[in-house]
C-alpha cells in the first residue's frame, strides 16, 4: 500500500486489513471563530483521534465550498451551530482508521459523506452509515461537485417536482453548483430547460443543454413567459425573497415550485430565521390555495429522525449521480482546486460571483 506526506492510507488495503493507528498524526483544519471575512477564518491543528465504535475517519481528498458555509460565516445560516466551529458541508475521503463495529474492509477505500459541518479538515470522523462509496474511476474532485449538489438536484428533480420527458423546466442560478448540476440531470431527464445567469456565464449554461436568460434583463419576466407561455412544470428557485413570488407566477397548471434558499438574503442584516420563516409562509398559504400547483421547501436533512430511510435514500440517489458521472454523463463544473491552508482565498473567490461551479479545497 501507499502513504502519502502524513503516512495516510492512500491504497486499497487488504480485506482482513487492521486499522492503521492516528496516534502520531496531526489534523490541519479551517476554524470559523465567528463573523468574520474570509480572512479571519483560522488555520490550526491539533492530535487525531482514533475512530469511535461505528466510526470511520476519512483522509479528506476533497472538500466543497458551498452556499450554506457562506451564509454561516455571516452567522445566517438556519441551524448552525455556535461559534467557534469548523465548517464542511460535504467531502471525499478515504478510510484511514476504523472503530468497533465497522467491517474491515472499508479500511482504504473511498468514500463521500455528508457532514453539515466538520468537513474542512484533513482528516474527519464520521459515522460508518454515513458513507457512500465512490467509483475509483471518478477524480475526487469531480465527484465532490457532485455530493451536496448532486443529492440536492437529484432529489428535487425526482422526489419532489417529479420531472418527466417533455416537461419545461426553469433555473435560476444554473452557473451555480447546484444549477449547473440541475440542468444536466433535468436534460438526462429529457426536459427542456431555461436558466438565468449573468451574461458572463451564458457560454457555460449553454454548454450545459439550457437556455440561458440574464437575470439581470429589464423584460425577464417577458423573455420567461415568452419560452414557456403556459406555464414551467417547475421552477427552482435558490434565491427566494420577494423575487419568490415571480418563481410561483411562472408555474403551469399543475407545476410545482421547488424552493431550497434564500439567497436575496445573505447579506441583509438581521435574524438568520425571519426570511426562511417568510418563506415557510408563503409556501404554506400557496399550497392552501384552490388550484393544482405546487410549492415545496427542499430541505436535504429532512427525514433525518427516520435514520434508516434516510441514509438509504441518500445512497441511491447519490449512487444514482455517481454512477452517471462514472458513466460520462455528467460533466463536474469544478471552478477551482484549492489547498485547505489557502482557506481564506478559496472563500473569497467562492463568494466572488465569478465562477462556474463549485471551489473544491484539497489537501
Amino acid at each position: 500500500m501507499k502513504k502519502n506526506f502524513a503516512g495516510c492510507i492512500t491504497g486499497k488495503a487488504p480485506k482482513n486489513a487492521k486499522a492503521s493507528p492516528l496516534s502520531s498524526h496531526t489534523v490541519t483544519e479551517a476554524l470559523l471563530p465567528g463573523v468574520v471575512d474570509p480572512d479571519g477564518i483560522q488555520i490550526r491543528t491539533r492530535p487525531a483521534r482514533p475512530a469511535g465504535r461505528g466510526q470511520v475517519v476519512l483522509a479528506m481528498e476533497a472538500a466543497g465550498i458551498s452556499f450554506a458555509e457562506q451564509q454561516m460565516r455571516r452567522g445566517k445560516y438556519y441551524d448552525q451551530p455556535p461559534f467557534p466551529f469548523v465548517p464542511g458541508y460535504d467531502l471525499i475521503g478515504r478510510a484511514v482508521d476504523i472503530g468497533k463495529g465497522v467491517p474491515g474492509d472499508q479500511l482504504g477505500r473511498r468514500f463521500a459523506v455528508l457532514t453539515k459541518t466538520g468537513a474542512w479538515a484533513s482528516h474527519v470522523t464520521v459515522d460508518a452509515g454515513d458513507l457512500i462509496e465512490v467509483p475509483e474511476v471518478v477524480d475526487s474532485a469531480d465527484a465532490e461537485t457532485f455530493v451536496v449538489n448532486g443529492i440536492t438536484a437529484w432529489q428535487m428533480l425526482h422526489r419532489l417536482a417529479k420531472i418527466r420527458p417533455g416537461q419545461t423546466v426553469l433555473v435560476h442560478g444554473a452557473n451555480g453548483g447546484v444549477g449547473s448540476t440541475l440542468v444536466q440531470l433535468a436534460r438526462i431527464a429529457g426536459a427542456q430547460v431555461i436558466g438565468t445567469a449573468s451574461t458572463k456565464h451564458h457560454e457555460a449554461v449553454r454548454a450545459l443543454g439550457a437556455t440561458p436568460i440574464d437575470y439581470r434583463a429589464p423584460d425577464l419576466n417577458d423573455q420567461l413567459r415568452a419560452h414557456a407561455p403556459q406555464g414551467y412544470n417547475a421552477v427552482f428557485d435558490h434565491v427566494g425573497g420577494e423575487g419568490i413570488v415571480t418563481s410561483y407566477r411562472l408555474l403551469a397548471a399543475k407545476g410545482t415550485l421547488v424552493s431550497y434558499g434564500t439567497a436575496s438574503t445573505r447579506d441583509v442584516q438581521g435574524s438568520s430565521r425571519a426570511p426562511v420563516l417568510k418563506l415557510f409562509a408563503r409556501l404554506m398559504l400557496w399550497n392552501a390555495l384552490p388550484n393544482c400547483k405546487g410549492a415545496r421547501f427542499y430541505n436535504i436533512w429532512a427525514g433525518r429522525r427516520r435514520l434508516d430511510t434516510f441514509r438509504t435514500k441518500l445512497n441511491a440517489d447519490l449512487t444514482q449521480v455517481l454512477t452517471l458521472l462514472a458513466n460520462g454523463d455528467l460533466t463536474p463544473q469544478v471552478a477551482a482546486r484549492i489547498p485547505l491552508a489557502e482557506i481564506s482565498d478559496a472563500v473569497q473567490l467562492a463568494e466572488s460571483g465569478t465562477v462556474v461551479g463549485k471551489v473544491v479545497l484539497v489537501p
